[in-house]
């Protein structure tokens, strides 16, 4: 390699870990320059897209987090506004066991993240995706693109400096959060029969509604179909409401 490769490299190492040693010949207080300004752009940036996660984190944690991130993490993708997904694996993948980190660090972060990668995704709710005036119970209906349905162990939306469990709920957490047409990110708390029935609609998009709400109804052994056909239209109703359900899929439209 040359040399001033190699002092390129160097310099690099040494602005994402300062106990890495610096290049011959450079002052200190230079030195000071840059590695505040690289560190600040990284933090700033995780800053403002996990803020629930920043305002429970002491500075000390915060920051002790961040420098980790910064000096351990390699980043696969060279957009800046994806440096909160690289944060993401490094929590998963590199992270570890930290005795400062609570339980549900990693669904708290990922629930920030999807506001984030929801506002940015390059899409847009054309009224040619679906048909809207279409009746979802008796055509297939049509979730929105940008429409995903999570399930949590921790209630991850409650999740504040006054409410910090130190376990999981009694039953999971299931939420979907879209961006509606208004470009307005919206998160929905659902149960989990709704949850079940968005996940159908996206596995078998050849069936209509009122099939896949009397699979439901096979898997709960309900004792009257009906009653959950006609619980079904007032979620579609719902879903629709906001922007997550577009309507019924138009004929020729791609899975």
């Amino acid at each position: 390699m040359p040399e001033f490769q190699q002092i390129q490299y160097q310099f690099a190492a040494h602005l994402r870990d300062p106990r890495k040693a610096a290049p011959d010949g450079i002052e200190d207080r230079r030195l000071q320059i840059y590695r505040d300004l690289f560190y600040n752009n990284v933090e700033d940036c995780l800053r403002s897209a996990f803020p629930v996660l920043r305002r429970i984190s002491s500075d000390a944690v915060w920051h002790a987090r961040v420098r980790d991130f910064y000096a351990r993490h390699r980043s696969r993708a060279p957009q800046f506004h994806r440096v909160p997904e690289e944060f993401l694996r490094y929590l998963e993948d590199e992270r570890g066991v930290h005795p400062d980190d609570p339980p549900f660090l990693r669904e708290l972060a990922h629930y920030e993240w999807v506001e984030l990668e929801l506002s940015i995704a390059p899409l847009e709710l054309s009224p040619d995706l679906a048909d809207p005036n279409g009746d979802p119970l008796a055509a297939p209906p049509l979730l929105s693109p940008l429409a995903w349905t999570l399930a949590y162990d921790y209630p991850v939306q409650r999740i504040g400096p006054d409410f910090q469990p130190a376990a999981p709920g009694a039953q999971p957490t299931y939420l979907i959060v879209n961006r509606d047409r208004h470009d307005q990110v919206r998160f929905l708390e659902v149960n989990a029969v709704t949850a079940r029935l968005t996940t159908l609609i996206e596995a078998e998009p050849a069936a209509s509604g009122r099939e896949l709400l009397l699979r439901i109804a096979g898997e709960l052994q309900h004792p009257d179909p009906e009653v959950v056909v006609a619980e079904g239209a007032r979620i579609f109703a719902q879903l629709r409401d906001r922007d997550i359900l577009l309507g019924t899929r138009r004929p020729g439209t791609r899975a």
